[in-house]
Order: structure tokens, then sequence, then C-alpha cells
């Protein structure tokens, strides 16, 4: 199915850079833009630029005060100790130079995908920027400043009113967006993430369920370290048809974290280009079934920039335009202009070899230790009946 998308894309996108050491690094878009180009699926009629996210916009989601904050350190305005309050220069979100403005562009470029498809220009839109998903009211958190997320479905809300549903694959768990929406019945939060006995931000776990009137609008599936591919699917396209069918949303964001892969240094689950060939079919899908095709993607997580997230990004983008994923060869000529820089060897092909994934002992208990997950997230989804 060929449908209409857009891409959102502006140098500006790479000005978001904490310092040279630091795992978050935007080169992963410029990356996935230019394999998406020597693909042949990415032309200049596709991309659409972001804008400046206003003050009021940020304001949707976070204090002023802590904006204010975020434009003062990045300005070298804010006294040594200031920012500890938000949770600016930490290891995690250092101070840099124009932090605020090169944090509202990604924020901008959210919200023109969100307008460019509800107000009908296409189907689609995919802002490689976004995904930012740690990012708190008055707090920024896990590399993550302001939460794009969760400003955009604010701006669906307020400007839109329409439903929406929120897929985040990262394998850190949503938590901003999950409680900027936790009492809020017309925005269902879904994430599927690494357990947080193991990792960062510790949260997710399956009771997690809303409050308020917002109770049984928000889903986790916690699942355990070193799931594989098999397991991953299986629990995620069960929980994600079940949760559509039950909320049956207007419009879908998903959030495109990349760092489930066993690649990945920061985590410790054993996803393979398998899963990720996979996520954005189910997510064009439930677009198509309840959304008249309304989705908007956003990336978010992955830290190997060069073997992984190239190619899993640019998987979402070829299902946006092709209702495909690619496979075979990786063009050669992406390959000639980045191996020179890259550390490691680039893959040659999209899908990986079955052998990259280590034995896992464990791996029926933690198939079995899934799928009870599984069943304690849909219970909801079981017993009650959205009124819809």
């Amino acid at each position: 199915m060929t449908c209409n998308a857009a891409f959102v894309f502006s140098d500006a996108f790479l000005n978001y850079h904490f310092h040279a050491d630091h795992p978050f690094n935007q080169k992963r878009i410029l990356l996935s833009k230019t394999l998406l180009e020597n693909s042949g699926l990415l032309t200049k009629d596709d991309i659409i630029q972001p804008r400046l996210a206003t003050i009021e916009e940020l304001n949707l989601f976070h204090d002023l005060s802590y904006i204010e904050t975020v434009k003062k350190a990045g300005n070298g305005e804010l006294a040594s100790d200031d920012g500890s309050e938000y949770g600016i220069g930490t290891e995690d979100t250092p101070i840099f130079k124009g932090m605020h403005e090169a944090s509202s562009y990604l924020v901008g470029g959210t919200l023109a995908a969100v307008d460019h498809v509800l107000q009908g220009n296409a189907e689609h839109a995919l802002n490689l920027g976004g995904g930012l998903h740690h990012g708190f009211k008055r707090k920024a958190s896990g590399f993550c400043i302001y939460n794009d997320g969760a400003v955009a479905l604010k701006y669906i809300r307020k400007n839109y009113g329409l439903r929406a549903l929120y897929i985040d694959t990262d394998a850190h768990h949503g938590d901003g967006v999950q409680w900027a929406f936790y009492d809020d019945p017309n925005v269902c939060t879904f994430s599927i993430h690494e357990t947080g006995r193991y990792l960062f931000p510790g949260t997710g776990n399956v009771n997690e369920r809303g409050i308020k009137e917002g109770h049984g609008y928000s889903f986790n599936l916690p699942i355990d370290a070193f799931t594989e591919d098999e397991s991953f699917l299986q629990v995620y396209e069960s929980a994600l048809r079940n949760i559509a069918a039950y909320f049956k949303p207007d419009v879908i964001v998903t959030q495109n974290g990349a760092d489930a892969h066993t690649y990945d240094p920061l985590t410790h689950l054993c996803s393979t280009m398998k899963t990720y060939d996979k996520i954005p079919q189910l997510a064009h899908e439930i677009a198509h079934e309840y959304c008249n095709g309304r989705w908007i993607a956003l990336g978010g997580g992955g830290y190997d920039m060069w073997r992984v997230v190239p190619r899993a990004w640019a998987q979402v983008w070829s299902v946006m335009k092709t209702g495909t994923a690619k496979t075979g060869p990786i063009p050669e000529m992406w390959l000639n202009k980045w191996q020179r820089d890259a550390p490691v060897t680039l893959p040659k092909t999209w899908h990986d070899d079955k052998n990259i994934v280590p034995d896992i002992p464990r791996k029926t208990e933690i198939t079995e230790k899934n799928a009870k997950i599984l069943m304690n997230a849909l219970k909801y989804t079981q017993n009650t009946q959205t009124g819809r």
C-alpha cells in the first residue's frame, strides 16, 4: 500500500548536542536520512521543515519556570546550582549552548508533523528528531529536555479534539508521557520496555493503569531482560491489537526508540532487525484500521547509532511510504560514505544474521514470564468497555 507521507527534517536537529562523548547523538538522524536517500525511498518532495515551538506551545505541558530556566542555561546565565532542581546540568542532561532553541526545534518538528497529518496533507508523518519521552513538566531527565510527545498530545487534544493512542517501543519506559496523561481518558498510553528492575527509569510496572477518569488508559509491558524477537513480537502484537480495539483511537503517535536491539550498549534486550521490521507494519495496520491512516511517528532512544538506528528508523519510513519493510543489501553508496567514520563494521544487509544474538539459557523462562505479564496487562481491556 503506497501512502502519502511526510518526513520532517532540518539541519537544526543536529544542534541538540550535549558533547562528543555523550551517548545521545543526533548524527543518527543524518545517517538514517542518507540511508533512505541512497535507497531511493526519500526525495526532496517528501521533506517538510520543522518550526520553532512557541513558549505557549511548550507551556501546554512544561511549566513556564522550567522553560525560563532552560533558556537561561543555554544562554550561560544560570548560576552553578540553579539547574539541579530542574534536572539540568546533570551527567545525563548537561548544559549546552542554545539548548532551548535546539530543543524547541525538535518539539516544533513534531508539531509540524501533527499539523501536516491532521490538516489532511498526508496520512503519515515522521519526525526522527522527536521521541524525547523522559522529559517532565518541570524537569529534564534521561537525555530529554522538552518532551515533544507530551506537548504534541496536548496540542492534538486542544486544537483537534481527537482521542490519541500513544505507542512507545523504546527499551526504556515512556515515563514522561505516561505521567502527563495518567488521569486523562482521551489519551491512552502503551509502553513495551525492559523491566525497571534492571534499567532506567525503573518505572512502567504492569499495575500502572492510570488514576481518576484516566484509570484503565495506561498500559505497560515490562518484559524481561534478554527477551528475543519471538517473545517480544508475540506479546507486543497481542497487546497492541487488544489495546487498539479497546480504545479505538482517532490518531496514533508512535515513539520508535531503537534500543531494544541486541547490539545496544545501554540495554539488555536481544531483539534483531526482525522486530524493527514488524513494529512499523503493525502501526501502519492500526492507523488504517482505526484512524483513517492518521499516524505520527517519532524517533527516540538508540545508542548503536551506526549498525542499528539507521536501519530501524529507515524501516519506519519505508513502511509509511510503501507499506513494506526493505530487504536485501544496504546501498554501497551509503556504506562507502559512512564506513570511514564508523568505529564498527557497518551491516551490509537490512536484516541481521541470527547468530548475533547470544545463547540465552533462560529463554523458556523469559518467554513464559512475558506471557504472564501480557495476561496481567490486558485484564482491563477484557473486563471493561470504553463506551464508544
